[in-house]
């Protein structure tokens, strides 16, 4: 499986760097994590692809101690290159009780470009106390059901958008076969759950085309592509998968207060 051709160079993980730093300075925050969220984090990125980088950040101790919420996110203007957009920790504790598979998927991404560990790794070994096989599975279906609708109808098809539908299907079989939450990695998927090999060499064909054109770039139907996915959205799904989230609330509480009462942000920054 070949991928990653267009993923991040030093560069612009520099001025993502940069970036960081600006929005603690700006907002008074610190960042503890950041990375790539998109087809470069996904490892199907066209030359001309976007970054789409996604933060977690946390405020000193009196931001939370309000009678009414403030805003609990940051977003910077897109521009033609640059997605750039930041959770604030308790929001983030807040999804991870609620199995939220965007927030496993950034926590999961090979594209970091900053990371706290001591902040963090407390939150990466709760993750698997936190996820929902049925509920991602649910998600990830339903991603790949309005793709589909929407961007895979003519006989002339957005290549793009073949990934944007094969990728949450694969991950859907993944946690089907009760391998647990899915990679975000397009190449650890399809070698986790594609055994045909006339499949699999046409999603390769397809990848090699796609990292090399544009992100407009349109061309025929994929028969066998075509197929896969019009079985696997007609597949049967009424059946339960089991779900041993945790149910108390007291490990991420516990996180919460421990990162806020940790947290300080110099003057100046």
């Amino acid at each position: 499986m070949k991928t990653g051709l267009n993923g991040v160079d030093a560069d612009m993980r520099g001025r993502v760097r940069e970036i960081m730093r600006d929005v603690e300075n700006r907002y008074g925050v610190r960042v503890v994590y950041a990375c790539e969220s998109g087809s470069r984090g996904w490892g199907f990125a066209s030359p001309d692809s976007d970054y789409d980088v996604r933060f977690l950040y946390v405020h000193p101790p009196e931001w939370y101690l309000r009678v009414e919420p403030a805003r609990d996110v940051i977003e910077l203007p897109i521009d033609n290159e640059l997605d750039v957009c930041g959770w604030e920790w308790r929001k983030a504790l807040g999804l991870l009780k609620r199995a939220n598979p965007t927030l496993l998927e950034w926590l999961d991404s090979p594209v970091v470009y900053e990371e706290d560990t001591e902040t963090m790794n407390p939150l990466l070994a709760l993750v698997p106390d936190w996820f929902s096989a049925q509920k991602a599975r649910w998600h990830y279906v339903s991603m790949a059901k309005k793709n589909f609708r929407g961007y895979l109808q003519g006989e002339e098809v957005r290549l793009k958008k073949y990934f944007y539908v094969l990728r949450p299907l694969l991950a859907a079989q993944w946690i089907e076969a009760g391998k647990g939450c899915p990679p975000v990695r397009f190449d650890k998927l399809v070698e986790g759950t594609v055994t045909d090999r006339h499949l699999l060499a046409e999603i390769n064909h397809l990848l090699e085309i796609k990292q090399r054109a544009g992100e407009a770039q349109y061309g025929p139907r994929r028969p066998r592509i075509h197929e896969f996915i019009a079985r696997e959205l007609a597949a049967d799904r009424s059946t339960p998968l089991s779900d041993s989230r945790m149910q108390g609330s007291q490990s991420l509480d516990s996180l919460l207060y421990s990162t806020v009462m940790g947290t300080t942000v110099p003057q100046g920054r």
